[in-house]
């Protein structure tokens, strides 16, 4: 299948599965750029701001305050790490920005209204899902864009601005959370061996 522009250029075709972008028409600024961006990277900032603001309603407003900044930033970019990292980096911050805003200091969330997000997903992946929603802020990030969204360690390192010793660390430090979360815990023997 293939997309044309109103004069008849070629914007995307679509090949088993997957959209090719036509190099003229995927220009920093256009309208086949602006589409590139929405299929590739909409769904990746929709989920992580998730997992900040814990409403799929304000995750797509703040992704879509994301792309309003990409069209005002008005210079394109490096490559595509750049890109990637860049969209990443200011959709964290729009969601630091939203959750100290006043008005959700003073909003009070309604039971289950959001729920559609995990209503497909099974109990286990609900509970995990819960559980990486529940950590520190910190391990939550990495947790997200290294598991869900398969970002190695040098490429959260330049989005989240830290060093990849430091996500790495991070990362460690969130597992263990979660596993006893998940697991409900340190085991008795291993109680007994830490001196507890």
């Amino acid at each position: 299948m293939s997309l044309k522009t109103t004069d008849g250029s070629l914007l995307c075709r679509t090949l088993g599965g997957n959209t090719m972008y036509s190099d003229k028409i995927a220009v920093y600024g256009t309208e086949g750029y602006i589409q590139y961006v929405l299929d590739t990277y909409s769904q990746t900032i929709i989920r992580l701001c998730y997992t900040y603001v814990r409403n799929v309603f304000d995750a797509e407003d703040i992704a879509q305050d994301v792309l309003v900044s990409l069209l005002k930033r008005g210079k394109g970019f490096e490559n595509t790490e750049h890109e990637k990292a860049w969209l990443l980096r200011t959709a964290i911050n729009k969601c630091k920005n939203h959750l100290r805003s006043g008005w959700i200091s003073r909003t009070v969330k309604l039971n289950d209204a959001d729920s559609s997000e995990t209503d497909e997903l099974t109990e286990t992946q609900s509970e995990v899902l819960e559980a990486v929603l529940s950590l520190p802020e910190k391990y939550r990030t990495v947790i997200h864009l290294f598991y869900y969204d398969g970002y190695s360690i040098k490429e959260i390192s330049q989005i989240v601005g830290k060093k990849a010793a430091t996500v790495g660390t991070l990362l460690a430090r969130g597992r263990k959370l979660l596993k006893e979360m998940m697991i409900g815990g340190l085991d008795e023997d291993e109680q007994v061996d830490k001196g507890l």
